[in-house]
């Protein structure tokens, strides 16, 4: 997950206060007869209608954000796109439905179940009969056999980004017939539905070389209802069209083409009549929600000159008019510009007005990542201490209530409202409690008035403005870094909400009993040792980052209600992910990371405990808090194993309020998900967890009309 999205498929660990012999986790509602995973907060707003009331024929122009480096999803630089393209071209045995649940795939499997448990694991894979490769030769074991050969881990020609599950497997082989598909476990293997989706070819995965180099820029074979025609990079487009070969509901489309548009220029394009679908921005969808109105004298005023005042109006009149010639002139060409560029955007409102902004929320969560590497957030009484003065369910309102969106936290790390793993446990942690946060970091020695030694009044200066030698552009300190408390008590909760101990709370995650709160000097900065308490907060610059450059802002505010101080620095979105997060260069940060239907697979590099590597570095795979400890990773291993399924789910939320006690990310919402969709195209817009079924997509027949019902439109409007 990079600030908006880097896959969980695809770095010196924090002092441990947490044993196996002191962690508590609070009950589970999993184990009672309540389902605590809840039904999804955001439904799909898609625009559903029956295929008889679609034409037949048309192009979809959709835009992307890159024509894919590869078509291989196995490999290290697959992408959005690339994972879209797979979805329309390849076969997937199971496909998500719209409460993130995997489900199986009919087109492609009859049925598919575990047959044997002992002496080994046995999945029975009965395969569709009328599903045939687009050259012909029907889907059968020997595709099967191939793509787990290159995925297994044990020959390293593969360049293979992951292996996790393939690597249980101990072999394949036909079952009692060709439409069957016999998998042996060496290990059980609790998420067997996450395999074989995508299955590619033989053709493909057959050999190191066709594996690393055949699927990068082309898939000459296919197997679903549309087959790849085109992947431009002159053009900067993929063009999709029908399989001929295809058995299920022929696709209503003739052509899909992913079409490279920068965000902020989707707008535009969506008004210069190329595109018909596009995930967007904020503004964008205000803009775009502005024009489908009927235009009244109460309709917001937008666009160029639109904050001008009867006043600057007035002004530009009197210096167009003066007696000032040169000055006039000047006045005279800039409201001319200003008159066409008000045209120009009046015209791109009128094409806007045929479209429509549809929304629900991707299945991934916006999270505050606590670096437990080095610095105070080694400590894990200040990881607490952040969270606690975190008001969740504010920064939740902050970004999704304009959008007309549900505000509500994430209260899982490892799941999604409605899925099946997810359960409410922050109250591992607890809620907002600003005397809770003050106390903790009084009882980690954070004193407010305490004396700060000039050296480190410098160091921290450097450590605000970014690494020395950094290249220019690439970090800028933020004026409004360093902010005071906020008067209005907008910003964060100054109420006591303490939840005592004894109602489930992890020890650790409250301050020890007794512990006085420290003396109120609102004035004076948290020191210890002579050092000030201030984190660097990292955040990218970019123009598709405002949403959260204001939540940081927010954080930043909560924050120094209890007396820490935060250093705001900018850096270029080309180097957030890389040089800072994945290398550790922060304090705080925020980014997304995506949800999976396979939390035990998927989640578990994630925050597995960083381990010495045979460099002497720390290997931290993906978990970029380096903040981990051997019981979540234990848990994360029995659940993997366990084929009970109630049993695993158990087993994941035990791991997920153990994350939470640690305090190395604090999961935010879900983030939004925004599309601006041709008002007469059906069936595609915002997907939310569900797979899209690219058959069905297309353009309603002239007179018909989309379904009715609630999942036919989405929230209210932003």
């Amino acid at each position: 997950m990079s600030q908006h999205g880097v896959g969980p498929r695809a770095v010196t660990r924090s002092v441990a206060f947490l044993t196996a012999g002191v962690l508590a986790v609070p009950a589970l509602a999993g184990c009672g007869s309540d389902d605590p995973s809840g039904k999804p907060l955001a439904g799909q707003d898609i625009q559903p209608a029956p295929r008889d009331r679609i034409t037949d024929g048309g192009t979809l122009r959709w835009a992307a954000d890159s024509v894919p480096d590869t078509l291989n999803t196995f490999q290290s630089d697959a992408d959005a796109t690339t994972t879209r393209v797979a979805q329309a071209v390849l076969p997937s045995m199971f496909r998500m439905d719209a409460s993130g649940r995997p489900e199986r795939n009919p087109d492609y499997l009859e049925s598919a179940k575990v047959v044997d448990t002992e002496p080994k694991q046995v999945v029975l894979y009965k395969l569709n009969q009328q599903a045939v490769w687009s050259d012909g030769r029907e889907i059968g074991a020997a595709d099967f056999a191939a793509q787990w050969r290159a995925l297994s881990g044990k020959d390293t020609a593969y360049w293979t980004a992951r292996n996790a599950g393939y690597d249980r497997i101990q072999k394949i082989e036909r079952g009692d017939n060709a439409l069957e598909v016999r998998v042996t476990f060496s290990r059980p293997y609790a998420d067997w539905r996450s395999l074989f989706s995508p299955l590619y070819p033989k053709d493909v995965m057959g050999t190191p070389d066709s594996f690393n180099d055949g699927a990068r820029n082309k898939l000459q074979v296919s197997a679903g209802p549309f087959m790849v025609k085109k992947v431009d990079r002159k053009d900067d487009e993929v063009t999709l069209a029908r399989n001929p070969r295809w058995w299920g509901e022929p696709a209503k489309l003739s052509e899909i083409v992913l079409r490279t548009v920068p965000r902020d220029k989707r707008a535009a394009e969506l008004a210069a009549g190329t595109l018909d679908l596009a995930e967007i921005d904020p503004t964008a969808a205000r803009r775009i929600t502005v024009a489908a109105r009927p235009q009244s004298s109460a309709s917001p005023l937008m666009g160029p000159g639109a904050d001008r005042s009867a006043a600057d109006s007035l002004e530009s009149w009197a210096r167009a008019n003066g007696s000032d010639e040169e000055a006039a002139d000047e006045e005279t060409v800039a409201r001319e510009k200003l008159r066409r560029a008000a045209a120009a955007y009046a015209r791109q409102q009128q094409a806007l007005s045929g479209f429509e902004v549809r929304k629900s929320l991707e299945p991934a969560y916006t999270q505050l990542a606590l670096n437990g590497a080095e610095g105070p957030l080694t400590d894990e009484r200040v990881r607490r201490a952040v969270a606690r003065a975190l008001d969740r369910k504010d920064l939740a309102r902050t970004v999704l209530k304009p959008l007309g969106l549900p505000a509500v936290p994430v209260g899982s790390h490892l799941a999604l409202s409605g899925q099946a793993a997810y359960a409410d446990n922050s109250g591992a942690l607890g809620d907002q409690d600003t005397e809770e946060a003050q106390a903790l970091l009084a009882d980690a020695g954070w004193v407010r008035g305490g004396p700060i030694k000039e050296k480190e009044k410098e160091k921290e200066k450097e450590k605000a403005a970014g690494p020395e030698g950094g290249k220019a552009g690439d970090t800028d300190q933020d004026d409004k870094a360093r902010r005071g408390p906020d008067p209005a008590g907008h910003l964060a909760q100054d109420g006591k909400q303490h939840v005592p101990a004894h109602q489930g709370g992890a020890p650790g995650a409250y301050a020890p009993q007794g512990t006085a709160a420290p003396a109120n000097q609102e004035s004076a900065p948290l020191a210890k040792n002579g050092k000030p308490l201030t984190l660097r907060f990292v955040l990218p610059s970019g123009p598709g980052s405002q949403t959260l450059r204001t939540v940081a802002e927010r954080i930043s505010r909560m924050l120094e209600r209890v007396g820490i101080t935060t250093a705001i620095s900018k850096v270029s979105d080309e180097s957030y992910f890389k040089d800072h997060i994945a290398s550790g260069q922060y304090d705080l940060a925020l980014y997304s990371w995506p949800a999976t239907a396979f939390p035990a697979t998927d989640a578990r590099p994630v925050y597995a405990k960083p381990v010495p590597a045979a460099d002497g570095s720390l290997n931290v795979e993906q978990n970029y808090t380096r903040v981990g400890t051997d019981q979540v990773d234990q848990l994360f291993d029995e659940a993997v194993a366990t084929l009970d399924e109630g049993e695993s789910r158990s087993l994941i939320r035990k791991a997920d309020s153990r994350i939470w006690a640690a305090a190395g990310s604090i999961p935010l919402f879900q983030r939004p998900q925004l599309l601006a969709a041709r008002k007469n195209l059906v069936n595609a817009g915002a997907f939310g967890f569900g797979t899209p079924v690219y058959e069905d997509m297309g353009f309603l027949k002239k007179g018909a009309k989309a379904a009715s019902g609630p999942s036919a439109k989405g929230s209210k409007a932003p």
